[in-house]
């Protein structure tokens, strides 16, 4: 449905609202930049917009719905990561743990040989020293060399098998002293599936999407008559993704494998960290009721450490001004980050081209699905919707938000 046709009867700021929101959205799908996209936002847990845009499929001229289906990336993090605080909040799974008393053998050494210790709290907050294969400069780096799957191509690996390559190699710092994206989700995710009993798919589903009815979310993809159809950032126009096909997300890296039929194999492993299958509202209803303070999922002493700040003053060193929490990274200083949104505000994206937030101190909730990577997910969409979301206003000195 068109944000256009649900204006009609809307008060002057939400009238406001669709119309920076669709101008930013139509500006990216008249530039091609897009090929299509979903975008709902909430606020205080009432839908104040929502539009399906452009096209699932641009071959087959397949409209873009608000129940397609998206393969889910790195989004798939704080869905594992709210299983793991579930299983804190049942106490069956403690922050501190020692992984090994979970994974006996997962015991990655240090680059000296040391043995360390390796908390949940660290992998929850990528403080544990591990990487990542996709940012590696080549293919002659360990990740590479060890065959480690980064969870989104057809590696024929288990899950098991992954965790086992990721334990061979040596950790880049001692564990909690430094912050560096990594498979931790995906170590986790095993974690998860030894405490459980289960398989990860089982588990996230009897501890997440089947509480928030999050029907069309799983490690595959449930309806593949709605999953979209995926594009890379190209000129004139983004191309149509091929199997197989490596596009780096920054320069000098070697970039991530991606294999979209992965989406429909029963059999891939499940990688917590970036194989999940879902639509925008199913995320949106996770999103919300963390917002809200976790409802009946989690205790909200446990969504307020999931959004505090886990890694001092490090962070993402492309996103400065965050730090980063349990599954998610947490704004700290908004004017570092050029940011209109509120000091403590959660954000992160999947790299098949999506981005979301959540500003507790305004009671929003954000997501933006689309089917083009890398623009939805870092390119300059994604400010332009959050600047369309918060509308003319600037930061002052103290974060504090202003309207001019």
């Amino acid at each position: 449905m068109s944000g256009q046709s649900l204006s009609a009867g809307l008060n002057a700021d939400t009238r406001a609202l669709h119309q920076r929101v669709n101008a930013a959205i139509d500006a990216a799908l008249d530039e091609r930049r897009l090929v299509g996209t979903v975008v709902l936002i909430a606020k205080r847990g009432e839908s104040v917009y929502r539009r399906a845009a452009g096209l699932a499929d641009r071959e087959r001229a397949q409209p873009m719905r608000e129940d397609t289906m998206f393969r889910l990336a790195s989004v798939s993090k704080p869905i594992v990561s709210t299983a793991a605080m579930v299983l804190v909040a049942q106490s069956r799974l403690r922050l501190d743990d020692d992984v090994t008393r979970w994974l006996a053998n997962f015991r990655p050494r240090l680059p000296d040989g040391r043995a360390a210790r390796i908390s949940v709290r660290q992998l929850l907050s990528h403080t544990a020293g591990l990487g990542y294969r996709f940012l590696e400069t080549d293919e002659s780096g360990p990740y590479a060399q060890a065959g480690v799957s980064d969870g989104m191509d057809s590696s024929g690996l288990s899950l098991e098998d992954n965790v086992r390559r990721i334990a061979s190699l040596p950790l880049s710092y001692e564990p909690g002293t430094a912050w560096a994206y990594s498979l931790s989700i995906d170590v986790l995710g095993l974690l998860i599936e030894r405490v459980t009993g289960a398989s990860l798919q089982d588990a996230v589903q009897a501890l997440v999407t089947t509480p928030l009815a999050m029907a069309d979310t799983a490690f595959y993809a449930t309806d593949p008559l709605r999953l979209c159809t995926p594009y890379v950032s190209d000129t004139p126009t983004p191309h149509r993704m091929r199997d197989s096909e490596v596009v780096p997300v920054f320069d000098g890296t070697s970039g991530i494998r991606f294999t979209p039929s992965r989406a429909l194999d029963h059999d891939a492993f499940a990688s917590g960290g970036a194989g999940m299958v879902g639509t925008a509202g199913d995320f949106l209803r996770l999103l919300d009721t963390l917002r809200s303070g976790g409802g009946a999922l989690l205790p909200a002493a446990l969504v307020d450490e999931m959004g505090t700040i886990q890694t001092g003053d490090a962070g993402p060193p492309d996103a400065p001004g965050y730090g980063f929490g349990l599954g998610f990274s947490v704004l700290r200083d908004p004017l570092l980050a050029h940011s209109p949104e509120s000091v403590g505000t959660w954000r992160w994206g999947g790299a098949y081209g999506h981005s979301w937030f959540v500003d507790r101190a305004r009671g929003l909730s954000v997501v933006a699905f689309t089917n083009t990577l890398y623009e939805g997910m870092s390119g300059g969409f994604v400010a332009e919707l959050r600047d369309a979301v918060y509308g003319a206003a600037r930061v002052s000195n103290d974060g504090d938000h202003e309207h001019e």
